[in-house]
């Protein structure tokens, strides 16, 4: 009797059908425009909080990556010549970058696989970074504090000040009783 080599799950292709992912599609439309005019992949752009760490991600980014100035990274004599990387930086975060630079280096070579940069070039201006949003929520308020809201603001003879001290009044119960409440389960 012969035997039937029964396929391993491993050697099964599967091709992908359906929906791809955003980031996918997008990349491959935006990783030409950035190699282009900054010499650099988005996949950098993505990574640079991993790669920068959080202590400097929050004060840089990455701007530029430039290539020598033959063909694409190589030099006359057919030998690779590394990149240097521009890093637009705020002015907080400037020295502790330049202490850090050497590290900064490997982490971005490790990303490419390849001694890929091998100078840093520092830049000073402002970097907008995406900021959490702080505003503590505003619960709704009792009968009990709208009574003491209006008792505060019952002798105010003036219609648009006692509005205006009411919403004030408002946003303060609300807040206080939204950082004092209990977390809800």
């Amino acid at each position: 009797m012969k035997r039937v080599k029964t396929p391993s799950p491993a050697s099964f292709s599967f091709s992908r059908r359906g929906a791809r992912p955003l980031g996918d599609l997008v990349s491959d439309l935006v990783d030409p425009i950035v190699a282009k005019k900054a010499g650099m992949t988005s996949g950098l752009l993505a990574a640079w909080p991993e790669i920068a760490g959080q202590r400097l991600h929050e004060g840089c980014r990455p701007e530029k990556l430039q290539w020598a100035k033959a063909d694409g990274g190589t030099s006359r004599d057919g030998e690779f010549q590394p990149a240097t990387l521009t890093v637009a930086c705020e002015g907080a975060f400037v020295l502790r970058l330049q202490h850090e630079s050497r590290e900064l280096i490997a982490r971005v070579n490790a990303f490419f696989g390849y001694p890929a940069v091998s100078r840093l070039k520092i830049v000073q201006r402002p970097v907008r970074i995406e900021r959490p949003n702080r505003k503590v929520a505003i619960r709704p308020l009792t009968a009990t504090d709208r009574t003491t809201i209006a008792e505060a603001t019952s002798r105010i003879e003036n219609p648009r000040l006692k509005a205006a001290l009411e919403r004030f009044g408002e946003g303060i119960l609300g807040r206080n009783a939204a950082r004092t409440a209990p977390p809800e389960d």
